[in-house]
């Protein structure tokens, strides 16, 4: 197996950085690089300037937007973004649903809502998880009973990220109660403004507005809304689930963020010498660096494999279970670099703009909402000890 990239490939590399570095905007740039929070309107603006040069989509078939890209091309294209410090594009629309509606959904489906992905004229999120139904998430209770050309959906979600500022959610629901808990389940795009639908923020460890509960009370939902077939939705949610998996290794995002544990490792002191040549210190730096550098090797490889095929194999669950484990060390790498400095925890300058400078340190001001914010990444997406058991059944067949 060959994980060189070709000369075409690397002539897309320069291609790709050239674009960047003359149409990301400075001051979202700035924000990304300081550890700073992002608003709608910055994801949006950078989603379509991204969608205006036709890469919004890659990994879409090209007959609905997509590039037509290779998947090394798609990898070269996500890290090249991490590495010059754009904001994500967020990954409910264009990399979850979409995927789902492209390989179930009915035309009609997707002539109306790929488009709209497309230009962000809506803006998705996830309706998975319940209060005692997240890692068991076939235990959801959420219902949707069928009323003519309608669903009456009533339940809760939880933990659903960016839902305040969402127009759509695509949601699983419980449609037959009497089945096997996984053959029940049904998939529905449900449009937030709905009557019945309550939005309530649940405020995280650093102190941000990121995920929801939403209530669910009489919401009548058009059966032409569902996706695929009544109590198959398990189905399209594990498919789902594989593409978010991948996703969530974000190998090109904490090559960028050890890049910084150095810097400012360089810069701290210890005994009157930069903390980076304590050698205690150092060696959790290259240990580290050493994993990451094997996962990048196993992003490759699952490329080079998921290029013979349509859609994420159980690997997914490898680079998910590493990919997080990777980002969690950073942010405490980086908490233990900065020392006191780290301390403060100054909101106004988090959500301030790009000439606002922080009260002590600039770089340390964000680090301690930045490690309270990783610490989620081992359980969305299915939890790390989830993954593993997928692993074990899956690959290794114990």
């Amino acid at each position: 197996m060959n994980l060189n990239y070709t000369p075409e490939e690397l002539a897309f590399r320069e291609e790709v950085r050239t674009w960047l570095a003359a149409s990301l905007p400075a001051d979202l740039q700035h924000k990304i690089l300081n550890h700073k929070r992002l608003k709608r309107e910055d994801f949006v603006r950078w989603h379509k300037i991204v969608a205006a040069k036709g890469w919004v989509a890659p990994n879409w078939p090209v007959e609905y937007g997509g590039t037509g890209w290779s998947k090394a091309q798609q990898h070269i294209w996500e890290e090249e973004c991490a590495r010059a410090g754009t904001p994500a594009i967020m990954p409910f629309g264009v990399n979850m649903v979409a995927p789902v509606i492209i390989a179930f959904g009915n035309e009609a489906q997707k002539r109306h809502y790929l488009p709209r992905i497309l230009s962000c004229e809506d803006w998705w999120c996830q309706g998975y998880s319940e209060p005692g139904s997240g890692s068991d998430l076939a235990s959801l209770k959420t219902r949707a009973e069928r009323d003519g050309d309608h669903y009456i959906v009533n339940g809760q979600k939880t933990w659903t990220t960016l839902a305040q500022h969402a127009d759509m959610m695509f949601c699983l629901v419980r449609t037959d109660p009497a089945a096997r808990k996984q053959e029940g389940i049904s998939f529905l795009l449900i449009d937030m403004k709905t009557p019945g639908i309550t939005v309530r923020p649940i405020i995280t460890l650093d102190e941000d507005h990121e995920v929801n509960e939403v209530f669910f009370d009489q919401v009548r939902v058009p059966v032409t809304n569902l996706i695929g077939e009544e109590n198959r939705g398990w189905t399209y949610a594990k498919y789902l689930l594989g593409h978010e998996r991948t996703g969530i290794a974000a190998v090109g995002r904490s090559k960028r963020e050890l890049q910084f544990l150095k810097r400012l490792a360089l810069r701290m002191q210890k005994g009157g010498r930069p903390l980076l040549d304590d050698v205690l210190f150092a060696s959790k730096v290259a240990a580290l660096e050493i994993d990451l550098m094997a996962l990048e090797v196993t992003v490759l490889r699952v490329i080079s494999q998921e290029a013979k095929r349509r859609s994420p194999g159980p690997e997914a669950s490898m680079l998910k279970v590493k990919g997080t484990e990777i980002q969690q060390r950073l942010t405490e790498l980086m908490v233990e670099a900065a020392g006191p400095l780290g301390l403060p925890f100054e909101l106004s300058y988090l959500e301030g703009d790009e000439a606002s400078t922080s009260v002590g340190d600039d770089d340390t001001a964000p680090l301690m909402p930045y490690y309270f914010n990783y610490r989620k990444t081992t359980i969305y997406g299915g939890s790390n000890e989830i993954q593993k058991n997928i692993i074990t059944q899956m690959i290794l067949g114990l």
